[in-house]
């Protein structure tokens, strides 16, 4: 990509290559709002598209970033959080804290860091998918680097076919309950974590 056409595709591509990225953002023809669409568009399984929800737990943002094949369990996710419920963010709590559109939601290039979640069945694929600002911008990446861009942490999000070899990733072990804490730049961490 040489000229991004929308400035929030922009942030995405300068964070991406601070970050020391190796995807390059791509400008799709035409807008693709859910996995499956990208998926048909890029030719590759629906389980290797990142879908990046974002929730509230309170007044606080939580990014979830799992796989097209694979639906969050919001309750599970309260239960990793150690709180009674998540709720799916409406879209002017999605824009305030991301910056952008649902439909084009990128795990990186927010105005301030955002505590996020990566499934690990995003781990079965060597290559994924993810929004890059707009609905119509992706870019390829890879599990380790989805949690590298965004220190997220590793997690089982949903129910269904996650692989019990795949409850380490890159040796550590993926979170079983975890915290929202601070202020603008709120962070996931496990609990008991410094």
């Amino acid at each position: 990509m040489t000229r991004p056409v929308h400035p929030r595709v922009a942030e995405v591509a300068r964070s991406l290559a601070e970050a020391g990225s190796t995807g390059q953002v791509q400008v799709l023809p035409a807008e693709v709002r859910t996995a499956a669409a990208a998926a048909a568009e890029l030719g590759v399984p629906i389980g290797a598209i990142v879908n990046s929800l974002v929730f509230a737990v309170g007044d606080e943002p939580l990014l979830v970033l799992t796989s097209g094949a694979h639906r969050v369990d919001e309750d599970k996710v309260a239960g990793l959080l150690g709180v009674a419920r998540i709720a799916r963010a409406g879209a002017a709590f999605v824009r305030r804290h991301t910056g952008q559109a649902i439909g084009g939601v990128a795990p990186v290039g927010h105005p301030y860091p955002i505590g996020t979640l990566v499934d690990v069945e995003l781990a079965r694929h060597d290559r994924v998918w993810a929004a890059a600002g707009h609905p119509s911008a992706v870019f390829p990446t890879t599990y380790d680097e989805l949690l590298r861009l965004t220190a997220g942490t590793a997690a089982e999000v949903g129910n269904g076919p996650t692989d019990p070899t795949a409850l380490t990733v890159g040796g550590a072990p993926v979170a079983r309950r975890l915290t929202v804490t601070g202020g603008p730049a709120d962070e996931v961490a496990p609990v008991g974590a410094p």
